[in-house]
C-alpha cells in the first residue's frame, strides 16, 4: 500500500492508496483543494471544516449530475440501438421482397425471351 501526502487548504494529510494510484489520489486532492479555495474566495473565512464540507458537497453534486447525464445517455443509446435494430430488420425484409420481385421479373423475362 502506497502513502501519499496531499495538501488541502494549506494543511498536509498523509493518505494511503493502492500502489500505482498515487498520481490519481493527488489529482483528486488537487480538485478538492481547488474547490475549497473557490469556496474561500466566494464565502471568506467561514471555518476549515465548513469550507471542506461545502466543497465536498459541491463535488458530490457534480458527480450526481454526471451520473444522471450518464444514465440519460445510456437510455438514449438503448433507444437508438433498438431503433437501429428495427430499421435493420425492416431493411432486411424489404431487401428480401426486392430480391423476390427481381427473381420473378427475371423468370418473366426468360419466359418472354423463350416465347420470342
Amino acid at each position: 500500500m502506497a502513502q501519499v501526502q496531499v495538501n488541502i487548504d494549506g494543511k498536509l494529510y498523509r493518505m494511503a492508496c493502492d500502489d500505482g494510484q498515487e498520481d490519481h489520489l493527488r489529482a483528486l486532492a488537487d480538485k478538492l483543494n481547488g474547490k475549497v479555495s473557490d469556496m474561500k474566495v466566494a464565502f471568506g473565512e467561514i471555518g476549515d471544516m465548513r469550507l471542506t464540507v461545502m466543497a465536498a458537497i459541491t463535488i458530490a453534486d457534480e458527480l450526481s449530475e454526471a451520473h444522471q447525464r450518464m444514465a440519460h445517455m445510456e437510455s438514449e443509446i438503448a433507444r437508438l440501438t433498438a431503433a437501429r435494430e428495427h430499421v435493420e430488420t425492416h431493411l432486411s425484409s424489404k431487401e428480401a421482397d426486392a430480391a423476390r420481385a427481381i427473381s420473378l421479373l427475371a423468370e418473366k423475362i426468360e419466359r418472354i425471351a423463350k416465347a420470342l
